[in-house]
């Protein structure tokens, strides 16, 4: 295991779940959302983001969180293992909003600096429509994935797997 990604929905757990594999196996974190935005919530060109993954993706070693579904190709063909932390709906909703109270105005550890962070209805409506809008899609590449797959189903099954890493 020398380079894990780590998907799932928007408020599914991925940046605290690679935080946590990082730590317990020494591999370097790469959080997308802290390359992606840049201060003030300015996004890049979809051909200069690409760029850039692929070459975060190019490292020999790292765990990697993120969603941002164009760029999940390049990381994939790099990855030897997937965790999917595919969790229901309602639940990321919850932790969104809890994330959004907790951290309201600053900017949380796996942001860009300069994002603070806020509570969004267009965010907490995309996360509402990540099963139907975007789910399929990362059904479909993860069929040719050729690597190691976990796919977590529930918080639960997420702590066991962790735990099995000590």
């Amino acid at each position: 295991m020398e380079r894990v990604l780590v998907i799932g929905s928007p408020g599914a757990g991925k940046s605290t779940f690679a935080a946590a594999i990082a730590r317990r196996t020494g591999l370097p974190l790469v959080h997308l959302d802290q390359h992606y935005w840049r201060a003030g919530w300015i996004e890049p060109d979809a051909a200069t983001w690409l760029r850039q993954v692929e070459g975060l993706a190019a490292g020999e070693r790292w765990v990697m969180d993120g969603n941002y579904g164009g760029t999940l190709s390049p990381r994939l063909e790099r990855a030897d293992t997937v965790l999917w932390l595919d969790f229901p709906m309602w639940l990321c909703l919850a932790r969104i909003v809890r994330r959004s109270l907790v951290h309201h105005g600053r900017t949380r550890p796996a942001m860009a600096e300069g994002c603070p962070e806020r509570l969004s209805w267009k965010f907490l409506f995309h996360t509402a429509r990540f099963p139907w809008n975007s789910r399929h899609r990362v059904v479909a590449k993860l069929a040719g994935f050729r690597g190691t797959l976990v796919h977590l189903r529930r918080p639960r099954d997420a702590a066991r797997w962790l735990a099995g890493l000590a």
